[in-house]
């Protein structure tokens, strides 16, 4: 919410996301962003590009967008990143809205973890 209200809606994605790897870094999470996603097949890997936008305390994946509205098409990615990478939980984030609120969509997919991990990273996000 804090990078939202600073900078509002207009910017592209890559200015949010290096805003909010700042700011979770800052409160002393680990994230990282950009990482690759092999896909295991074949028992091979094989590099196709796929790039997380951010992972949370190897928890969460965040994926972001700046577009007019979230369409199907833009939850894909997240869904695909959450099967590739293993994780459970994901954030499809669009910063092209007026509040904040209305542009986060939680997804999960797969088994859950256990729920402290899961509830730790939320709630220091909450603060962010």
């Amino acid at each position: 919410m804090k990078v939202h209200t600073a900078l509002g809606p207009g910017f592209l994605e890559s200015v949010y996301e290096a805003c909010l790897v700042h700011e979770w870094r800052k409160r002393g999470l680990r994230t990282a962003a950009h990482l690759p996603l092999p896909v295991n097949y074949d028992g091979e890997r094989i590099d196709l590009g796929f790039r997380l936008d951010i992972l949370v305390e190897n928890t969460l994946v965040v994926e972001i967008k700046a577009v007019d509205a979230t369409m199907p098409v833009h939850q894909a990615p997240l869904i695909t990143f959450l099967k590739l990478s293993g994780k459970y939980v994901g954030l499809l984030s669009n910063f092209n809205v007026v509040h904040l609120r209305g542009g986060i969509r939680r997804m999960v997919q797969g088994e859950p973890p256990s729920v402290s991990s899961v509830s730790s990273v939320f709630k220091t996000l909450v603060s962010t």
